[in-house]
């Protein structure tokens, strides 16, 4: 078996390894300087020491789905419901606007009372006041109708996690009615579509193993996105996984870098989860590979409720306020926020098998 350094070259030379050699490389028990180096020296060749914002506008915690792990799942009765009107989120993207961001995330859960018809003319709106800006939905599971629909009207990213590619695990997460090959189909509905695609996995989810993470990177492997977003699972007291401990921070910074050198060309997002379980887990995510941060441009009076886990940061800040204490945090870290677009950049990376 070849030594820790050994199969982070391999991986970075290649961007591939078997499954034994992958399974050893995640549970490689020491320290991952070796890993994280060669992460950022890959992510610097193609972003230099951008980092691209995202503003971040979440409109919704009503959800028709019941997941067992998330905090706004439909039979959370102590969850404390709202929704935001039309003209509430222009005036998020006109206030993340004026403080540079150029990429608006609308997430929500899957809320019935926004139809396809409500959500486009949304869309529509944001992309005539902002013609020159990203917009990107995570709002989950659709028809091929719908999200053509949304891409006509100026949608141009799509989010949306697998959360698992191993289907015994992923039944154990969610109830019955929702399936992995319907998440799957979706997937590869909005790449047909032609929009810029992100999916992703927690790390440290109930029942999740080695094996399972294997198939989540194989699985991104056939998918090939443009963006992959991994956090460590956080438990939420609502929930049925209420006693199961939350996910590694480490393991997840490693996945962070291995990633990087499997999709060296991918925007990486050094999310919120992160710094909710460690005070620099974002910029210990940048050090690992990660190239995105997506700051709250949601009004503050919402922030709180939009709880996905336990003790999530940031939900007391205005934005503006937000984004200053996000950029010193990354230009503490070596990095600089840029206010670009920022598309991914496949050709800087080259294609590769």
């Amino acid at each position: 078996m070849k030594t820790f350094p050994e199969l982070v070259q391999t991986l970075r030379e290649t961007r591939n390894l078997p499954d034994p050699e992958l399974k050893a490389l995640l549970e490689h028990q020491g320290p991952d300087e070796v890993l994280f180096q060669a992460a950022d020296e890959t992510r610097r060749e193609i972003y230099g020491d951008e980092v691209y914002i995202r503003g971040l506008i979440e409109f919704t915690n009503y959800c028709r789905n019941n997941c067992y792990y998330c905090g706004i799942r439909r039979d959370n009765k102590n969850a404390e419901r709202y929704r935001l009107s039309q003209e509430e989120i222009l005036d998020c993207c006109e206030e993340g606007y004026a403080l540079g961001f150029r990429t608006f995330v609308l997430q929500g859960g899957e809320d019935p009372y926004y139809t396809d018809a409500r959500i486009c003319a949304i869309v529509t709106e944001i992309r005539r006041r902002f013609p020159d800006c990203a917009i990107t939905l995570s709002i989950g599971e659709k028809t091929r109708e719908s999200y053509q629909a949304f891409f006509d009207a100026g949608a141009n990213r799509y989010l949306l996690r697998h959360e698992t590619a191993n289907d015994p695990h992923y039944r154990s997460l969610h109830p019955d009615g929702m399936q992995l090959s319907n998440r799957k189909r979706c997937l590869y509905d909005l790449k047909e579509i032609g929009y810029q695609v992100g999916s992703g996995f927690m790390v440290g989810s109930p029942g999740q193993t080695t094996e399972c993470i294997i198939q989540d990177l194989r699985f991104l492997q056939d998918l090939q996105p443009d963006m992959i977003g991994i956090g460590p699972y956080i438990t939420h007291p609502d929930t049925p996984f209420a006693a199961c401990p939350s996910g590694s921070v480490d393991l997840t910074l490693r996945l962070v870098a291995v990633l990087r050198l499997m999709f060296p060309y991918a925007l990486l997002p050094a999310t919120t989860a992160l710094g909710t379980l460690h005070p620099l887990g974002r910029e210990l995510g940048l050090k690992a590979g990660a190239n995105v941060v997506m700051p709250n441009l949601s009004p503050v009076s919402v922030r709180k409720l939009y709880e996905l886990y336990e003790n999530k940061i940031c939900t007391g800040e205005e934005a503006a306020q937000c984004r200053g204490c996000l950029e010193r945090r990354v230009d503490s870290a070596g990095y600089q926020i840029v206010t670009a677009i920022g598309n991914v950049k496949r050709e800087s990376a080259g294609e590769r098998g």
